[in-house]
């Protein structure tokens, strides 16, 4: 079964931390979103397979998660700038950081993962 990329909005630590094993154990990629802000702005960007979202979140806008889920028109696409940007961001959340497993599951040698990073501006990741 291919993997997912699945956005993970959950306020209790606890079943956060136990649906992250669990996804990571099917072989998915879990992104954790902040906040309900944060999880609005992601969905609202193509990538993610599968959400998992805590709709008792006091920040949650359900009004932006309606419109980022059928927006009132289509989304223009990334350019693939923005789409590699944004995956190996993704990566290197998926991996807590570690540029070295990021690189070999992106399938690219350090050295160019390290360049990429440099280039998209995304050293604190």
């Amino acid at each position: 079964m291919t993997p997912r990329h699945v956005l993970v909005l959950e306020r209790d630590p606890v079943r956060r931390e136990r649906l992250l094993e669990q996804l990571r154990a099917a072989g998915d990629y879990p992104v954790v979103a902040p906040d309900g802000v944060a999880a609005a702005e992601a969905i609202a960007v193509p990538g993610f397979d599968a959400l998992l979202l805590d709709l008792g979140m006091a920040d949650l806008s359900l009004a932006r998660l309606r419109e980022a889920l059928a927006p009132t028109r289509p989304a223009e696409p990334d350019s693939l700038e923005q789409a590699e940007r944004r995956h190996i961001a993704l990566m290197l959340a998926h991996t807590g950081g570690n540029r070295r497993r990021a690189a070999q599951l992106l399938g690219i040698s350090r050295s160019t993962l390290l360049h990429k990073v440099r280039k998209y501006g995304l050293e604190g990741r």
